[in-house]
């Protein structure tokens, strides 16, 4: 029998995986260092008076032509199989991911966990990475492809404010970009298939804060989390979160058996299963 639905949501750059998914090969592959294509990106989006995110995809098809080099959709899958995930989502010893651990955990307490990201990086890049045949959906950004599987065009782009309405979506069991009828339409809530208050959304930037505060407000829950490695760095980012009453929890992404966010997420899941009646007897 199969549990109540329970939705871990995760941002991606930050948050699953060091850095920004475009910087690891991508940019390196047009011969530019990081710094001058993202000074590129923010100038050309001023110039433009654009969509930060769309413009620089936008500049990602544009140095790609310009170098020889034409963004194809194979191509971004395979410069996702270098991003730099944090420790404990792939196997650990025990050849358990923490998606799986999480669904073993969950199920003991009548849930079913799924797990989706909402991402202002590249659906074909997280396409390209191990952990995405371990996911239910992806939201991120995306191109258009011609005949020849060409990027021509971008298609999606995911920015701060429209993250949200993929919170939306979830809860509604609406599982594309497109379908903005179904995403209008009534429905009560004990009819939608994951709850708010059966989320659980964890983030890390300023790009996350209204869905953690959507989340905060929902009556779902958010987690902050940051690079181990710069933790002095992050200390002003991460008080302003708690002191703004945005989040619910604040740990490093270090998502190995043991760790603080690994008990914060299963001491939620917990929580979850308690107020949703599932909780087994002692």
């Amino acid at each position: 029998m199969a549990g109540l639905k329970t939705a871990l949501i995760y941002d991606f750059d930050g948050t699953l995986a060091r850095g920004n998914m475009q910087e690891v090969s991508f940019i390196p592959s047009l011969g530019m260092d990081k710094a001058a294509f993202w000074k590129e990106a923010g100038e050309f989006t001023r110039r433009a008076d654009g969509d930060g995110i769309l413009m620089y995809m936008q500049l990602m098809l544009q140095a790609a032509r310009e170098a020889g080099h034409p963004v194809t959709r194979q191509a971004l899958r395979d410069h996702g199989r270098d991003v730099k995930l944090f420790d404990g989502l792939k196997s650990d010893l025990m050849g358990r991911s923490w998606f799986q651990r999480m669904n073993e955990f969950g199920s003991q307490y009548g849930l079913e966990i799924e797990h989706y990201i909402i991402s202002a990086g590249l659906e074909e890049m997280i396409e390209g990475c191990p952990i995405h045949p371990e996911l239910t959906h992806t939201f991120a950004s995306k191109f258009v492809y011609n005949e020849q599987d060409e990027a021509i065009w971008p298609a999606v782009g995911v920015n701060y404010t429209t993250k949200t309405q993929y919170l939306f979506r979830i809860n509604k069991g609406v599982l594309n970009h497109w379908d903005d009828e179904r995403i209008n339409r009534f429905i009560p809530d004990n009819a939608r298939p994951v709850p708010f208050e059966r989320m659980i959304f964890i983030g890390d930037g300023d790009t996350d804060v209204p869905t953690m505060k959507m989340m905060h407000t929902k009556g779902g829950f958010s987690i902050a989390v940051y690079d181990p490695r710069n933790e002095p760095n992050d200390h002003t980012k991460i008080h302003r979160l708690i002191s703004e009453d945005r989040v619910n929890f604040v740990a490093a992404a270090d998502y190995r058996e043991g760790s603080a966010l690994d008990l914060i997420v299963k001491g939620l899941v917990g929580r979850i299963a308690v107020n949703s009646g599932t909780m087994p007897a002692d």
